[in-house]
């Protein structure tokens, strides 16, 4: 599996450089719509998971009237809104880390992983899927709702590897997984957040995210849980991995979460559960339709300035007007 990541990995990143050197020889308005082959002007969406909180507690009931969406500062058409009640399933991936850095926490790794998934998922509908990453990047168990299957899958990790290929897991799950999955993307990374090893960067990995609609959640092994690993002082962002972490997460609409005990954790699986019920799907069709290779800014706001001084939006902030490939 690595020795085929690093086969296609160069020509994708050597392909993405023709395709950016291309366009930055033309200007926005000189990039013409993509048609499809009978020649009709072909239009492309952009789908914004939103969730919205007071204070730490999500909030439900919101409308698609009570949403107005701007993209670098100009207000957008708003295609399709789904809230709870309608929201698609949700195809998840678990992401271990099974470098030497998180030899010492394999067991609770694992317990980690099993937890989440058994949290998230919601039987005959959600799917979930199973990655690790060390020095090699291999997938488990492919997208299932079988929590046996995964549970199996999570079972046989033994050994840690010899390296931490963080970014490109992301990019090899992001890409090959979910790409044309018929549902809502998530990633969750169960890491201490140091890359040692990935021919891909932390912005190969945000680009890639945002390009498949991904959203991450970051789950940090770094502190010392019950006292027994050596680490961070529990719930503080500290060295470098843990920015990157923060700053992946954060860009691609997710959080991070930092914690030094079990009983955090499962709390921390519980609040990625509840927002995935409770998040708003709000799909919007750019008015500028060239695929420019621009990075265009997203922001989403309330319709009403009761709702703005009570409540706070997160979703992703940005993406890249780059042509790809989604279902």
């Amino acid at each position: 599996m690595r020795n085929f990541f690093k086969f296609i990995y160069v020509p994708l990143i050597f392909a993405a450089f023709l395709f950016a050197s291309d366009i930055a020889a033309q200007t926005p308005s000189a990039t013409p719509p993509a048609t499809d082959d009978g020649g009709q002007i072909k239009t492309f969406e952009v789908r914004l998971p939103v969730t919205v909180t007071q204070k730490k507690s999500l909030v439900p009931g919101l409308s698609r009237s009570d949403f107005t969406v701007f993209e670098d500062g100009v207000q957008q058409e708003v295609t399709y809104f789904t809230d709870e009640k309608t929201n698609p399933a949700v195809f998840v991936g678990v992401l271990m880390d099974t470098s030497p850095s998180a030899a010492g926490k394999l067991g609770f790794s694992k317990e980690a992983a099993k937890n989440f998934i058994y949290t998230v998922t919601r039987l005959r509908k959600d799917k979930a899927a199973f990655m690790t990453f060390d020095n090699e990047i291999v997938l488990r168990q492919d997208f299932t709702d079988k929590l046996d299957l995964l549970d199996s899958a999570v079972d046989k990790i033994k050994k840690p590897g010899s390296q931490t290929a963080l970014y490109d897991a992301i990019w090899q799950f992001a890409d090959e997984k979910l790409r044309n999955v018929p549902g809502r993307r998530v990633i969750v990374l169960i890491t201490d957040g140091d890359d040692t090893f990935s021919r891909a960067e932390l912005k190969d990995a945000v680009d890639i995210a945002q390009r498949t609609e991904t959203t991450i959640f970051g789950i940090s092994t770094k502190a010392g849980f019950l006292g027994s690993v050596p680490g961070v002082e529990a719930g503080t962002v500290k060295d470098k991995g843990d920015k990157y972490l923060t700053q992946l997460c954060e860009q691609t609409g997710g959080e991070a979460f930092f914690t030094g005990d079990m009983l955090e954790l499962e709390r921390a699986f519980k609040k990625i559960s509840q927002e995935l019920r409770s998040q708003y799907i709000i799909t919007y069709r750019p008015a500028d339709q060239n695929y420019d290779g621009r990075y265009r800014k997203i922001e989403v706001r309330f319709t009403g300035k009761d709702k703005a001084d009570k409540y706070k939006i997160r979703t992703k902030s940005s993406y890249r007007a780059i042509k790809d490939s989604l279902k």
